[in-house]
């Protein structure tokens, strides 16, 4: 039982499978380590997961289990709707809110059995990279609570690396899912927009919106992917690396970073070329042209969702959560219609420019964690950590693929790949190649 918060999911469900672990037990477990900590877990569902347990444990004995991650518990960031359970987004915006259906990715995981834990923090309605939130809770990052935990699935992150939890559900608008599984060492899935249902989930800007899976490994990615999907887990096998596997670093982005990101970054790109991987370098203009929309797309789309709610209390929101907001009141129609356009002949431009290439290569963050007292009390520092911290993992939003972060060994700096829109199959394949030449 003391190995149990080290292993990953697919191993526990394995351990299900051999009748060596006991669905009940193990949700006991965890519920246990996650009652320790409510900077992690905004709230937990007991209930919930002791009768998803006790169906498991039936199933389990009866050989009718659903699959391998039948009776494994999870926890889902809390902004997915479970009816009758509180649902708040990090804000006090929606304090008390209790939604009466329940998010359609949830109910997926619920018909195979995975077992909700509760819902964990996050950023303010997900509006930051940072994962600092002075209204609800910051949780602390795996290095140390005086870092932030990088957002806006914080919680999420932190509940997986921690132990208190095997894996976790979040989403990824900018970088949400990939930026705290980096900082937090953890494997971390961004899908392609529109890939899996938002029906339930609160959003930030619909149409960069995503859900995707925070884990210890590629497999439990694929596993969870699948489970969302409602599809079968891609046949991820730990092979050597392909070796007419080709990949892009992409300048400028994969150069201009501070020290530990690029150094990891190096070591990561070595180990790849040793197995065998061709990597070659260059610039997709597309990219860098799309990236100067940020400021007309983003904050345009969340304000515009947002808008009546924060203007009718304005005052019980985080400073920089609402300045970001409010930072999309000034954009025109027109300027938003055609910054959409111009978007859409961009990443037309760079799936083109791309499409020899099995992935596209970055670290995941160009920084390290911050420390957050001082992005508590420095505005323009939080302001720029937080532009940075988004800035590369912001690239594969908009240019509309699915995206994977995988740990490199140095503490908070990961690897991303970038993978085509809607081939989160291939770019889980990949990663399990790439996973095995770095560990």
């Amino acid at each position: 039982m003391a190995d149990w918060a080290a292993l990953s999911a697919s191993d526990l469900g394995r351990g299900i499978e051999a009748g060596k672990i006991d669905p009940v037990e193990l949700t006991d477990f965890f519920l246990d380590r996650a009652g320790a900590s409510d900077a992690i877990y905004a709230r937990l569902t007991p209930d919930h997961a002791r009768a998803a347990a006790k169906a498991a444990r039936a199933r389990a004995q009866g050989g009718q289990r659903h699959g391998l991650l039948d009776g494994v518990p999870i926890s889902w960031k809390d902004l997915f709707d479970l009816a009758g359970v509180v649902t708040e987004a990090g804000s006090a915006l929606l304090a008390g809110r209790v939604p009466n259906t329940t998010a359609e990715v949830y109910l997926r995981a619920d018909a195979v059995g995975l077992v909700c834990l509760g819902k964990t923090h996050m950023t303010e309605l997900a509006f930051s990279g940072l994962g600092v939130n002075p209204v609800t809770a910051t949780p602390p990052n795996r290095h140390g609570a005086e870092l932030a935990p990088g957002g806006s699935s914080s919680g999420a992150a932190v509940s997986v690396a921690l132990g208190l939890a095997p894996a976790a559900i979040g989403s990824d608008t900018g970088g949400s899912v990939r930026l705290p599984a980096a900082w937090n060492d953890l494997v971390g899935l961004k899908t392609t927009a529109g890939r899996l249902p938002l029906d339930g989930v609160v959003p930030l800007a619909p149409s960069f919106d995503t859900v995707g899976p925070l884990t210890k490994t590629v497999e439990d990615a694929a596993r969870i992917f699948a489970v969302l999907d409602k599809a079968q887990p891609s046949q991820a096998t730990p092979d050597a690396m392909a070796p007419k596997m080709r990949f892009l670093v992409l300048d400028p982005y994969a150069s201009d970073v501070r020290e530990a990101p690029g150094q990891a970054f190096e070591w990561a790109l070595s180990r790849l070329s040793d197995a065998g991987a061709t990597i070659e370098t260059g610039r997709v203009k597309a990219a860098e042209y799309a990236m100067e929309l940020t400021g007309q797309l983003y904050p345009t789309e969340a304000y515009g969702t947002w808008k009546n709610v924060i203007e009718a209390a304005p005052e019980k929101m985080f400073a920089q959560i609402l300045e970001r907001f409010r930072g999309g009141a000034n954009v025109s129609a027109p300027d938003y219609v055609a910054a959409r356009q111009a978007l859409a002949r961009y990443q037309a431009e760079f799936a083109e420019a791309t499409a020899d290439y099995d992935a596209v290569l970055l670290p995941t963050s160009p920084n390290q964690p911050p420390e957050v007292a001082r992005l508590l009390q420095d505005d323009d520092y939080y302001v720029t950590e937080n532009l940075l911290t988004l800035r590369n993992t912001r690239v594969g939003n908009l240019m509309g693929g699915c995206g994977l972060t995988i740990p490199t060994g140095v503490p908070s700096c990961g690897l991303l790949m970038m993978g085509r829109p809607w081939g989160e199959e291939d770019l889980l394949r990949i990663g399990t190649a790439v996973e095995a030449a770095l560990s």
